[in-house]
């Protein structure tokens, strides 16, 4: 193993950690209200590991945002893929909406997410580079999710009152809209999910065409 392996996967890591702390400042106290130091503390390391991964805060806040937009339409496409390969993906018009739920379903720590998730749309409203990057990512996920609904329509014989790209964006864009009024709300993770899934289960029960 050559030195020069072992001290790239040590920076690696580095830089690993301060991404997973900043996220947790960001997400708790804002971007704004972050500093260097309070990161740095969070991830255990010095002002100079910090400065030897990144050049300042917005650039680590920068690198976040396309970490996180990466692990959420990640999240969905490995979503589906497990279900397919569980054999679960079986749809018909009785659990259609059960499988899209699943799909869009919350993960453990969703609260944080959430929190982190609307700082960096704040932010992605007054900066026009950051709101480029929200957008590609809002599109990835919705993109995901209409293909999902493909198959929920191809294999159930069901169908939707609206093309599968517009049902998508409604469902995504409500997902976010109770996922934060949960947050607001107080709700733990599992009730979160079941608010976000009543929620889901309505409006695409809505949306479906039998």
């Amino acid at each position: 193993m050559s030195d020069t392996g072992t001290i790239s996967r040590r920076r690696e890591a580095t830089r690993q950690k301060l991404l997973d702390a900043a996220a947790e400042v960001f997400a708790e106290v804002g971007m704004d209200a972050a500093s260097v130091e309070t990161i740095c503390d969070a991830a255990g390391f010095t002002r100079g590991a910090f400065y030897s991964n990144f050049a300042s805060k917005e650039e680590l806040f920068f690198a976040l945002v396309g970490l996180v937009a990466d692990r959420r339409v990640r999240g969905v496409r490995e979503r589906v893929t497990a279900l397919e390969a569980e054999g679960r993906l079986d749809v018909t018009p009785g659990n259609a909406v059960d499988i899209v739920n699943h799909v869009l379903g919350l993960a453990p720590d969703d609260r944080f997410g959430v929190l982190l998730f609307n700082e960096i749309r704040i932010h992605a409203l007054r900066d026009p580079d950051l709101a480029e990057a929200y957008l590609e990512q809002e599109a990835a996920t919705c993109a995901s999710v209409a293909q999902l609904l493909d198959d929920v329509a191809s294999q159930s014989g069901v169908g939707f009152r609206l093309p599968t790209r517009d049902v998508a964006r409604i469902l995504v864009t409500s997902w976010d809209s109770a996922a934060v009024r949960g947050v607001m709300a107080g709700l733990g993770a599992e009730e979160l999910g079941r608010h976000i899934g009543d929620e889901l289960g309505s409006i695409a029960a809505a949306l479906l065409v039998s």
